[in-house]
């Protein structure tokens, strides 16, 4: 009796690793949850979480970046601690941060396509800073639309306050989050060459 056996891809090889790096990805933005800086204007404190988002769209683009996104909301909800300050459960995706926790998919998948013309990925360091800054501030626009949205409906807000609170006092640091994106993927080019 002989036995035959055969090599079976379950998964092909890229979507393993594309898997794999939304997983790294997801964690990457749990990990700058727990870099928080309270902001005196706002009931939401500042946190890295958006820079993790920034670069899931870039190097893993409209479909996986989502993704990634997308899986770290899935590991918070079932009790990580991957939300504002080492927090985790459902009700962090219902409370005053809400809104800013469901863009990050979307947030990530405008980053993506506007920095890889589409669904095809190409090189992030041969994108220009330009295209860069302009992809991130369609993010920012993404992130702090249903941000706002989340503090209006959460808090009962009127739109000039959640407006001012909720994005407003956020813009400083998130330039310096654009600026750190753009060093990164810039850094990326210098040791490519």
């Amino acid at each position: 009796m002989s036995t035959r056996t055969e090599s079976v891809d379950l998964v092909g090889d890229e979507a393993a690793t594309n898997l794999a790096r939304a997983a790294l990805f997801a964690a990457l933005v749990g990990a700058f949850a727990y870099v928080t800086f309270p902001n005196p204007v706002s009931p939401v404190s500042v946190t890295l979480q958006v820079l993790g988002v920034f670069l899931a769209g870039i190097y893993l683009g409209p479909v996986w970046g989502p993704a990634a996104l997308s899986l770290y909301l899935v590991a918070g909800a079932l009790g990580a601690p991957v939300f504002e300050g080492g927090s985790a459960g459902v009700g962090q995706l219902v409370g005053q941060s809400a809104g800013y926790l469901w863009s990050y998919p979307l947030a990530a998948s405008v980053v993506g396509a506007v920095v890889h013309r589409g669904t095809t990925l190409r090189d992030p360091a041969s994108v220009g800073v330009a295209t860069l800054v302009a992809a991130m501030v369609l993010g920012i626009v993404a992130v702090y639309a249903l941000g706002v949205a989340g503090l209006m409906l959460v808090l009962s807000l009127g739109p000039i306050e959640a407006v001012t609170v909720g994005a407003v006092a956020f813009l400083p640091a998130e330039a310096l989050k654009v600026a750190a994106a753009v060093g990164i993927v810039r850094s990326d080019a210098i040791t490519a060459a």
